[in-house]
């Protein structure tokens, strides 16, 4: 009888020593998961911010793109105006100085 109680005993002490490493190597894989699930989402959210940060860069840089081609056009736009005020004032300018030098070549005379 004693060694049947004993026995019982140390059958039941088994069992809970297998349910406890059960449960540790179970708490294990459930930290490594959780672990490498973090892992996983620490990339994702580099991944995603990287993503977002590259598409505002190209938005930004077509904008300035876009504002470069209007500068240069404002620019080309005031130089054919000065051009044309300039070429519409040429022949006064030239009769102007023909009549300087002229004059220029009386007074020495």
């Amino acid at each position: 009888m004693k060694t049947d109680v004993l026995k019982s005993i140390r059958e039941t002490e088994e069992e809970y020593q297998a349910m406890i490493r059960d449960a540790q190597a179970e708490r294990k894989k459930s930290l490594s998961d959780a672990e490498l699930e973090a892992e996983n989402l620490v990339i994702k959210a580099q991944k995603d911010a990287e993503d977002y940060r590259n598409q505002r860069l190209a938005e930004a840089r077509a904008q300035a793109q876009h504002r470069h081609a209007e500068i240069v056009r404002e620019g080309e736009a005031r130089a054919e105006a000065l051009i044309a005020s300039g070429n519409k004032n040429l022949a006064e300018a030239v009769d102007f100085i023909v009549t300087r030098f002229k004059e220029q070549l009386h007074v020495k005379a």
